[in-house]
């Protein structure tokens, strides 16, 4: 039998609800199934995130690996589809799949090492954009989520969303960051896009097998624009002063245009926004307003 941590029995219930409670209750039996038709062998403490347990585990043939325990979402489900076009190139690579829960069984990373600890924020930023550039180099595989479908759907929600903010600087911010989207959402790309390419998502290789220095994690998959997946690397170790040098490198380590990625990263900020203004948040955040000021400034 495994522990839930509490911390994801209450993540789950904040955010899943009755399917959240549902999906704690099944974790036991779900991890105790796959443990045996995959033979595998418990080695360490379950990790977790705020989505998933992860469980450290040896192989039949004593190889490390981790097997991970989600919910199959709109999020989740087009992971497995993603680490496989990627078959390990910058990634971790996926090594077992089980669709109707969607349990993935993944090559072990040194989870105690991540980007973030990297003392030097340009060299993690250099690091992050160098395999964001491999990792959205490749079309995206079908039936993924589409970033033109989901850029309608969001400049339907901004009349309602600027309408709910009290100040009126961050009216027309939405406002302008939705006009930077209208010019682009056209041509929304088809690139193989991560979506939550940040310095915790980006692990070394673990000792037994260390195949690639670092290596990415947990992606949020759709198909677009390689642009839309900037704004991490910017949010996180959040520095106003390095704001538009993060972006200039990963442009050009990217060859992007660089007033499509603007726009594309305006359009990020725009998504965050709806959501903690459909949350009942008051304002909108600092840090992504600063990003989006620095932008729209150039």
């Amino acid at each position: 039998m495994i522990d839930v941590p509490d911390e994801l029995v209450a993540t789950q219930i904040k955010y899943g609800g009755e399917a959240g409670r549902a999906f704690v209750a099944a974790l036991p039996a779900m991890a105790a199934e796959l443990l045996d038709r995959w033979e595998l062998r418990r080695t360490g403490r379950p990790m977790h995130g705020v989505c998933a347990l992860v469980l450290p585990v040896e192989r039949a043939d004593g190889t490390p690996a981790a097997l991970k325990l989600q919910a199959v979402d709109d999020e989740s489900v087009g992971e497995p589809v993603a680490l496989r076009a990627w078959d390990g190139d910058g990634a971790v690579r996926l090594l077992e799949h089980e669709p109707e829960t969607g349990a993935l069984l993944l090559e072990r990373l040194d989870s105690t090492r991540q980007l973030s600890a990297v003392a030097d924020a340009r060299e993690a930023v250099r690091i992050l954009a160098g395999l964001l550039a491999r990792l959205t180099s490749l079309p995206a595989p079908d039936g993924l989520r589409r970033l033109g479908d989901i850029a309608a759907r969001m400049l339907d929600r901004v009349p309602q969303a600027t309408a709910s903010l009290a100040d009126d600087g961050e009216r027309r911010l939405l406002a302008d960051c939705a006009a930077a989207v209208r010019e682009v959402a056209g041509d929304s790309g088809d690139r193989l896009l991560h979506w939550d390419l940040h310095y915790d998502n980006i692990l070394a290789a673990h000792p037994e097998n260390p195949r690639e220095p670092w290596l990415a994690i947990d992606p949020k998959p759709l198909a677009g624009d390689r642009g839309f997946d900037l704004l991490p690397a910017l949010y996180n170790r959040f520095d106003p002063a390095e704001t538009l040098w993060r972006f200039d490198l990963m442009t050009e380590t990217l060859g992007l245009d660089r007033e499509r990625a603007r726009a594309w990263t305006l359009g990020r900020v725009l998504q965050n926004s709806l959501w903690d203004v459909e949350d009942g948040e008051s304002g909108l955040q600092e840090e992504q307003v600063s990003i989006a000021r620095a932008l729209l400034a150039r």
